[in-house]
């Protein structure tokens, strides 16, 4: 279904625009423009995994960096062939898992870093609709951002929900015993605002980097969008990345950013070239993730000659 979802987006994406031109476009972006980019997408990758690691660690899950890294970028890598925005967190929970045994706080530290992350898109733009004074006229945008920001928070009452609204013969069971399981690892987190407000302080530093390279690559693409707009359009396309109905943000993303750039009198090519460039360099740091695989892989096969 994300396949058929994502061919149908991008075959009217290319009925509609030059497909051409915006090729094009993205094989001119300015060199130094794309090396800026990669180096802001290795920096927002380090601060992601240190602010999975400060969850981990007031959980007292022990587990070094360097293993907290490996299993961020294999399961990275890994969630670019599964839905967008869950795959990749569903990789890394079961990664920490097979190390760690703890299946409950493993899903409970990637879930509030996502929840966090979120929040973050939300704040951002926020941030970016008052630097722009643009009022917020339509009641679905205002009851949409309630609600994910509702969602947020009663994730740290999770015990509380489970108890509610899952019966007590389903809560005995075995996955009703994960369930409650991870409700409790959930709900510990009310107990930690401080790493709660440290934890998101890195989430808007992470969202903040996305947003400029989004602008770097425009400036590389020879956009003359101010900053303070893609303050207001980049979140939504985030947000867009996260929801799990495209392949590897291909398709439902790039229409997103298309329609809204195209207030700014910004041509489709261009915002076509813009959002497909957004993805690919996200992909493109998502390749350390497929080297350690291979390694890992390589060093299986190994021991399996070994034992042969």
């Amino acid at each position: 279904m994300r396949l058929a979802i994502t061919v149908a987006i991008l075959a009217y994406l290319a009925s509609t625009l030059d497909m051409r031109a915006a090729s094009l476009a993205v094989l001119r972006v300015d060199r130094a423009y794309l090396a800026l980019v990669l180096f802001l997408v290795a920096l927002d990758r380090a601060v992601m995994i240190l602010r999975w690691v400060l969850l981990l660690r007031s959980s007292n899950v022990e587990v070094s960096g360097v293993a907290a890294a490996r299993i961020f970028l294999v399961s990275s890598f890994v969630g670019s062939f599964l839905p967008a925005g869950v795959g990749g967190d569903a990789a890394r929970a079961y990664g920490l898992t097979r190390a760690k045994r703890d299946g409950a706080e493993a899903l409970a530290s990637v879930a509030i870093d996502r929840v966090l992350g979120i929040v973050a898109l939300l704040a951002m733009g926020a941030t970016g609709l008052i630097a722009t004074a643009t009022a917020v006229t339509d009641w679905r945008v205002g009851a949409g951002v309630a609600l994910l920001l509702t969602a947020s928070v009663a994730i740290l009452w999770a015990d509380a929900v489970v108890s509610t609204l899952v019966p007590g013969s389903v809560r005995a069971g075995r996955m009703g015993t994960k369930l409650v399981s991870l409700g409790a690892a959930l709900s510990r987190y009310r107990a930690r605002p401080a790493t709660l407000l440290h934890v998101f302080s890195w989430s808007i530093a992470v969202q903040l980097l996305r947003i400029i390279q989004a602008y770097a690559l425009g400036l590389g693409l020879g956009l003359t969008v101010p900053f303070r707009y893609y303050l207001v359009f980049m979140p939504v396309g985030l947000l867009m990345l996260l929801l799990p109905i495209s392949v590897s943000g291909f398709g439902a993303p790039q229409a997103m950013i298309v329609w809204l750039m195209r207030p700014l009198g910004v041509p489709d090519e261009q915002a076509f070239a813009l959002s497909t460039l957004i993805v690919l360099t996200g992909l493109a740091g998502n390749l350390p993730g497929l080297v350690l695989w291979l390694r890992d892989a390589r060093g299986e096969r190994t021991k399996e000659l070994t034992k042969g």
